[in-house]
């Protein structure tokens, strides 16, 4: 997904959860409340990678769903 927004110039910040605490914990509070990840944890899935746009306006798992 990383390079895909690099090769199509798609302005983005990519965090790396494994990185720091801080970034992990960015990313599990918006996996404990928001409903865009209960189908996924329902699955038993983690839900990286994903994209947040405009600082959570909008969740999506697949970066084909950018160009609807």
């Amino acid at each position: 997904m990383k390079e895909y927004l690099s090769e199509n110039n798609i302005n983005h910040v990519y965090l790396d959860i494994t990185e720091s605490m801080l970034n992990l914990k960015k990313f599990l509070k918006l996996r404990d409340t928001r409903e865009e990840f209960d189908e996924i944890k329902r699955l038993g899935k983690i839900g990286i990678p994903c994209i947040v746009i405009n600082d959570g306006e909008k969740i999506i798992f697949d970066y084909k769903e950018l160009e609807k």
